[in-house]
């Protein structure tokens, strides 16, 4: 072991030590290897323009975790890294960057030229969230590294559309699309963010033809109305039906609109009559395919008004919403407004207000793929955890639309679509051609349009191996074990993943889905730069190091469920990490020049000479297989609670508290030799279940422990093998005895403010005779943690008085207290501290029967009152227990 150990544990120059020698020796680096089972994770690509956030930190922590594991298993391991062009949010950085920095459009620079500087981006800015995933500790096979818009991506994403095109899955069409005024460009209906805004309904009167009567029709966005080509109502509504064949007159247009049934429209809804504005509403747009309606558009792709909007020409839609409502009151036509809220698609990206837009676009046929990708999940061959998800994957899948697949950007993958300029015959190729088919004409344009960054993520699997080529990595890792991910991409990504590998592999591309919780604030709402209540993964890692954060997050994790975050958690994660330094020191001081190597590689097969080493053995083995279950089985919290538990309270608090005497310089040679190899053999063991959650400090220690390390590193250590045999559960029941009997007497001495210091007597009546014979054998452990002075053992004995007491099956446990406290100041503390405590109770009982309060404070607000409540009313239980003994 060391010779000079610093006191304090300095986690930065730890980190960065063993992840550069862990980088040179090449230990994150897979090949296929026939002789080994393999296991692979693909990493959510994170996008080039991110930085690391807290649900990244998450994330990445789980994937790290399997990985490890997997690794010292013994499997063959990857974890295949890199990053996503991420079409609109790296288009609009580099926008954004050039209007500030040179005050130039991407019109000003032209398409070529713009591109070119979005590559110069990506090339100094895209690697930035890697290196700080490296920060983190991941183990990805950096070698590896891929990008979606790389040359062999790139190359796949062409062979997709152009076997689905040929395939009949892939059309052009004109339909109603998200459209995002802001980023100029169709979106997916996944893209559409809907969020809840107070508005208005408004209640316009359409003149009927021929006639002083008007119908009445509720809307939500009167600007579209100068886009209307019908009313209509439901077949079944009675009031409307004398209306059905009638004409109705288009306020300040003056356009004529057929009065039409259909069972779209719910009567319960406004009047029951409904505006349809065939180009602006995707269920409108179906009624109108179903009527043969005319579609007029009156929007401009900016969101200003075209010249079918009359006299709003030029307008922008708001602008226009507010002046057309007032010319409506003006002209008799607004007959009533009313507060409504209702869900507004927001783009995903720069939170503009969408519209529907009539436009046409590329499109995947999304049932045909979408059929056999819920049956791999309903037959079980893909299982998702928690189980939940599957529900959610389900409705999805059986609700599917069409993809909108093209988008009007500049950056991303070019549609492979040709054009005669000539003759207008159109080509999808796999390469530019020379000359048009149908006419051998030269002059031949692409199509404008980039595809959906989805388009190339959804091929993540099998591209990043290599095909549409069969690499020796797609034989051997596809189809991958496992994809870790958030659920709000179960819809993007990992459903179309699962479409994309049965279609183009002929397998599904993983087995499990792993559904990780959101990480949210310390009350419990979503983190968000508007509500600046994020938390920086890398300066929690600068403060309290990568092994705390990680520690941290999975402690605070139940599986699937959100996160509630604050900053202070992670100091959970820094006393862990003192607490286990602190024990390698202990072990590293004793055993000064002893050599700890014993020849044999588990803890096992190390002799034990009392009852502490057989139970400190079957805890170990107990926690082997719990960790290792729990890692199985996606149980990461139920692993790593485990592990903590076991290293930090039996280990740790019981224990090494135990072996000191047998470590001291007055113990044997012999003896003291055996209880280190034992207490060492431990502690390698335990950081080994610990690495794959903090994988610096443990190879730091297990490093530093020199125990026959023939592997070079504790991350291609093997995994510890569990010894079901060694599992006792009987001296784990002797030693729970003696540990109860030792946490009453300390309980006693704090609650009447013992000395910690102070020597004591104790006198234990105890009824059974195994018991008596187990606890006079074992007495030392008594007397040394319970810091005892005399300690008498009987089934009858004399107790003094006044004496605190405790009970325990089968035993009493008494400690005079004469001459070891003040006993009137002790009675007039806990009568002062008695007091302060139920004045305490009283102002939170007023508190939380105030219906003001309760009904207005927050929620985490009252929770916290009712919670404190509790603990003093506890408080109040034990103070009166120590006063009553007091005064006997």
């Amino acid at each position: 072991m060391q010779k000079t150990i610093p006191k304090v544990y300095d986690p930065h120059a730890v980190e960065e030590k063993w992840y550069q020698e862990w980088l040179e020796k090449g230990y994150f680096h897979s090949e296929p290897n026939p002789n080994k089972k393999p296991y692979c994770i693909v990493i959510p690509p994170p996008n080039v323009t991110a930085e690391l956030h807290m649900g990244h930190a998450y994330n990445n922590t789980i994937q790290d975790i399997f990985i490890r594991y997997h690794r010292m298993a013994g499997d063959e391991t990857l974890w295949m890294p890199g990053t996503d062009h991420a079409g609109i949010a790296t288009q609009n950085v580099v926008e954004r960057s050039l209007a500030r920095e040179e005050g130039l459009t991407r019109h000003d620079l032209g398409r070529e030229k713009f591109v070119e500087r979005v590559w110069q981006w990506q090339r100094k800015y895209g690697s930035t969230i890697i290196s700080q995933l490296k920060r983190l500790g991941c183990s990805c096979d950096w070698e590896r590294e891929r990008f979606t818009m790389d040359e062999g991506l790139s190359k796949a994403v062409i062979e997709v559309f152009v076997r689905l095109y040929e395939r009949g899955l892939i059309y052009r069409g004109r339909y109603i699309i998200n459209w995002c005024p802001r980023c100029q460009t169709a979106l997916s209906d996944e893209e559409a963010v809907h969020q809840d805004h107070e508005g208005n309904l408004w209640y316009v009167r359409y003149p009927i033809k021929g006639s002083d009567k008007y119908v009445i029709v509720a809307t939500t966005r009167p600007e579209t109305m100068l886009g209307d080509t019908a009313v209509a109502a439901n077949p079944s509504d009675e009031r409307h039906r004398e209306l059905m064949g009638k004409t109705a007159i288009l306020p300040v247009i003056g356009r004529e609109l057929p009065i039409i049934a259909d069972e779209y429209v719910d009567p319960s809804f406004g009047t029951g009559l409904v505006k349809v504005t065939p180009a602006h509403d995707p269920n409108d747009y179906l009624i109108g395919q179903r009527h043969k309606l005319d579609f007029v558009n009156i929007l401009n792709e900016d969101a200003t008004l075209n010249e079918n909007a009359g006299p709003y020409k030029g307008y922008d839609r708001f602008a226009c919403r507010e002046e057309l409502v007032e010319q409506l009151k003006r002209e008799g036509h607004l007959e009533k407004v009313e507060r409504h809220t209702h869900a507004v698609a927001h783009c995903q990206r720069c939170d503009t207000i969408l519209e529907p837009f009539l436009s046409e676009q590329w499109f995947v046929k999304a049932k045909p793929l979408a059929e056999p990708a819920l049956r791999v999940v309903q037959e079980g061959r893909i299982k998702f955890y928690p189980e939940r998800w599957t529900k959610v994957y389900t409705t999805w899948m059986e609700n599917i639309r069409d993809w909108c697949i093209s988008r009007q950007l500049w950056w991303g993958h070019r549609i492979p679509v040709y054009y005669c300029d000539d003759c207008g015959h159109m080509m999808v190729k796999r390469s530019a051609p020379e000359a048009c088919e149908g006419c051998s004409s030269r002059n031949i344009h692409q199509d404008e349009d980039v595809l959906d960054t989805w388009f190339s993520s959804w091929l993540w699997p099998f591209s990043t191996m290599g095909w549409p080529e069969k690499t020796p990595e797609l034989e051997y890792y596809y189809p991958t074990q496992l994809l870790a991910t958030a659920a709000e991409i179960i819809f993007f990504w990992v459903a179309r993943m699962i479409m994309a590998g049965l279609e183009f592999m002929g397998d599904i591309p993983f087995a499990d889905v792993y559904i990780n919780g959101t990480v949210r604030d310390e009350i419990g709402r979503k983190m968000s730069k508007s509500l600046g209540n994020g938390i920086d993964p890398l300066l929690m890692i600068k403060k309290y190091s990568a092994d705390a954060v990680r520690f941290s997050l999975m402690m605070l994790a139940s599986e699937g469920q959100d996160i509630n975050l604050s900053e202070s958690r992670f100091e959970m994660g820094r006393n862990f990490s003192n607490k286990i330094w602190n024990a390698y020191r202990f072990l590293a001081l004793n055993a000064g020049d002893i050599p700890l190597d014993s020849g044999v590689q588990e803890v096992a097969e190390l002799p034990g000479e009392e009852l502490a080493d057989a139970w400190i053995k079957s805890k170990y083995y107990r926690t082997v297989r719990t960790v290792t279950d729990g890692l199985n089985q996606y149980r990461l919290h139920e692993g790593i609670s485990t592990v903590h538990n076991f290293f930090w309270h039996d280990y740790c608090d019981w224990y090494l508290e135990l072996v000191k005497a047998r470590v001291s310089d007055e113990a044997s040679p012999d003896s003291k030799r055996a209880a280190l190899q034992l207490a060492t053999g431990i502690m390698e063991g335990s950081m080994t279940l610990l690495h794959p959650f903090m994988p610096f400090i443990t190879e730091e220690v297990w490093q530093s422990l020199n125990c026959h390390h023939e592997t070079g590193s504790i991350m291609v250590s093997p995994w510890p093998r569990p010894y079901d045999n060694v599992i006792d559960p009987q001296a784990e029941a002797q030693m729970q005895v003696l540990q109860d009997t030792i946490t009453a007497i300390r309980n006693i001495r704090g609650e009447m403010s013992v000395p910690p210091g102070k020597r004591i007597n104790a006198v234990l009546k105890v009824s059974d005779n195994k018991t008596i014979g187990l606890m006079k054998e074992y007495s030392r452990y008594l007397i040394d943690l319970a810091r005892l002075n005399e300690l008498t053992i009987a089934p009858t004995p004399v107790i003094p008085k006044p004496a605190a007491r405790a009970f325990l099956p089968g035993i009493e446990v008494h400690i005079p207290l004469a001459g070891i406290i003040d006993i009137a100041a002790e009675e007039a503390r806990l009568k002062k501290e008695l007091s302060r405590v139920e004045a305490e109770i009283a102002a939170n009982e007023a508190k939380l029967s105030n219906e003001k309060f309760v009904s207005r404070a927050p929620e985490h607000v009252v929770q916290s009152t009712r919670q404190k409540k509790e603990e003093l009313l506890h408080k109040a239980e034990k103070l009166k227990h120590s006063l009553d003994q007091l005064q006997e």
